[in-house]
C-alpha cells in the first residue's frame, strides 16, 4: 500500500522548512526527519508513524488514538502507529507532528549522510 500523499501534504505544512528538516521513504511511507531523526512519517499501512518520548508512549498509548508500532514481530517503545481516523483534523494531526518533532529535536543531530552511489 502506498501512503497518502494527501495526508504527506499536511505533514508537510505542519513540520515545516529549516535547518535540518528533511524528507525520506522510509518503512514504506514518506518520513520526515528533524536533525537525522524521524520525527513523522506518513506511513504506507495509513496513518501516521511517529516517534516519541519513550517515557510518554505509554501515556499516549493509553488515550486510544496510538498503538505501540512493531516491526519485524518486535514492539518498539517510543514509536507508535496512529490510525487515519485520528488525524482527520489539522488539529488532530497537528498534537502528533509536534510531539515527534519535539522529540526529534531533543536528540542530538546526526552528521549528514553521504549520498549513495
Amino acid at each position: 500500500m502506498a501512503y497518502d500523499e494527501d495526508l504527506a501534504e499536511r505533514i508537510r505544512e505542519l513540520v515545516g522548512t529549516g535547518p535540518g528538516v528533511s524528507e525520506t521513504r522510509m518503512f514504506g511511507g514518506l518520513a520526515f526527519l528533524v536533525g537525522g531523526h524521524l520525527a513523522i512519517s506518513a506511513s504506507g499501512r495509513g496513518g501516521v508513524l511517529v516517534r516519541v518520548d519513550p517515557a510518554r508512549a505509554d501515556e499516549l498509548v493509553a488515550s486510544g488514538a496510538a498503538q505501540t508500532a512493531v516491526m519485524q514481530g518486535r514492539p518498539m517503545p517510543g514509536w507508535l502507529r496512529v490510525g487515519a481516523e485520528n488525524v482527520r483534523t489539522t488539529r488532530q494531526l497537528q498534537r502528533w507532528v509536534t510531539l515527534g518533532v519535539d522529540h526529534a529535536r531533543s536528540l542530538p543531530a546526526k552528521p549528514p549522510r553521504r549520498p549513495k552511489r
